[in-house]
């Protein structure tokens, strides 16, 4: 592999981890971006983004020579031989993917570019994105290329480096090619195609995950009216090949920083060309849904009024492994148990800070106290090692709602508590006459 001069322009989850790996692989990468303060302590080798491996990939990177960071793409794209633009994509009016910031970077570095310099796209963007960026550019040079991330927080360092796949689409072949030879070093499958089936592939994978989750949230529903558990019936799915294990464990519903504004930003790429896509549409209905029917199923463990309720929240990131709050369904539910006027005492051992209309607080067992319940929200596995009889010691009420089935029902019985899951059985303790 010959290492090749690559400029990342944003130094956010996917960039930072898209730079640190290149470099990892040997090229020359040079991190943008705009924050002075960020660049300096990226160049100190602090890292803030929770993600295993990440710090010590930077560390190597600086120690190296073969990682820097620096503020301002304009001067540093001068010599590159390849931009990966890894800005934000957020969810924009409408629902829409807003590129305002790929948009302005392009029309940054547009004119100083290389001959030949290919401009990556390695942030989510809609199809037809690779078009309007060589619209922009304006020079016939510059192949505009679309390599998109299948990057899973908590997971991202390993993910890039040990990809299900890499997908490389451009117009120009030879382009997509090259840029296809950064990842050589990498055991894994190459998709080489045209720009606009490679931005396609990352909406369609992303949005298949949403809808399989709100599939599985939906048949843990019926477990619960029909008097089945949804982890026999989840396992008995996923032996089936075509199925699969992987997301069929029901929640609060699925966030995050990418599901829900994917989701939403196809159903608008599909309104654009006039297809109604009514199975997407009905997947995020359903994940709304799924947050009211937690909000439901606590208002039932404390009597069915929430105002005054006192409720201990155990997690609030989207997810366990990572302190992203973006789009979480953890503090979705939460959100709506304030505003319906219960007071909130909430813990996570990734999050800490203030968030309106709750306290929370850096030990676990403090939301435990004078609690009417108690809500697992994130599936953390240190909630599984906490003292449950302290916690119920400390508790007013008698019910833990677990709605990410991460706790030992049994274990929560013997303790004197009511626990109660999602698509599960409600275990009971015994009172004595």
């Amino acid at each position: 592999m010959t290492a090749a001069r690559i400029v990342v322009v944003g130094t956010g989850y996917v960039g930072l981890t898209t730079g640190a790996c290149l470099a990892s692989l040997g090229h020359r990468v040079t991190c943008v971006d705009v924050d002075q303060a960020k660049v300096a302590r990226l160049s100190a080798g602090r890292v803030d983004i929770l993600e295993p491996g990440l710090s010590e990939l930077v560390a190597r990177g600086l120690t190296s020579g073969r990682l820097t960071f620096v503020v301002g793409a304009r001067e540093a794209v001068q010599d590159a031989e390849g931009v990966f633009l890894c800005v934000p994509t957020p969810m924009g009016a409408g629902g829409s993917a807003d590129l305002r910031a790929v948009e302005a970077v392009t029309e940054e570095i547009g004119d100083v570019l290389p001959s030949g310099c290919a401009l990556i796209t390695k942030s989510t963007v809609p199809v037809g994105t690779s078009r309007r960026i060589r619209e922009m550019v304006g020079r016939s040079d510059i192949p505009v290329v679309s390599n998109p991330e299948f990057l899973r927080e908590g997971t991202a360092v390993v993910d890039f480096l040990n990809p299900d796949r890499i997908v490389v689409g451009s117009d120009d072949r030879e382009a997509a090619t090259w840029v296809g030879s950064l990842y050589e070093d990498l055991a894994s499958a190459t998709v080489i195609c045209d720009a606009a089936s490679a931005e396609l592939v990352k909406y369609a994978a992303n949005c298949f995950l949403a809808v399989k989750l709100s599939y599985v949230n939906s048949i843990a529903e019926l477990c619960e009216r029909l008097g089945a558990d949804i982890t026999v019936v989840t396992e008995g799915m996923g032996y089936d090949r075509r199925i699969g294990r992987s997301f069929l464990k029901p929640g609060p519903g699925w966030g995050g920083s990418c599901l829900p504004k994917d989701t939403s930003a196809l159903v608008k790429i599909a309104e654009s060309v006039q297809y109604d896509f009514g199975l997407l549409n009905s997947a995020i209905e359903e994940n709304i849904a799924q947050r009211d029917r937690v909000v439901a199923k606590i208002a039932g463990a404390v009597g069915g009024t929430l105002n005054g309720a006192r409720i201990g929240v155990l997690g609030l990131a989207f997810k366990a492994g990572t302190n992203d709050l973006r789009d979480s369904p953890a503090l979705a539910v939460s959100s709506v148990l304030c505003a319906l006027g219960a007071e909130l005492t909430a813990y996570d051992p990734a999050v800490g800070g203030e968030i309106a209309g709750m306290t929370v607080v850096d030990d676990p067992y403090q939301v435990a106290k004078a609690a009417d319940v108690v809500v697992v929200l994130t599936e953390w596995d240190e909630f599984k090692r906490l003292d449950w009889s302290y916690m119920a010691e400390q508790m007013d009420g008698d019910t833990v709602v677990d709605t990410r089935n991460l706790l030992d029902p049994q274990a929560i019985l013997d303790v004197g508590l009511c626990w109660q899951g999602i698509g599960r059985p409600r275990v009971r303790r015994e009172v004595n006459a």
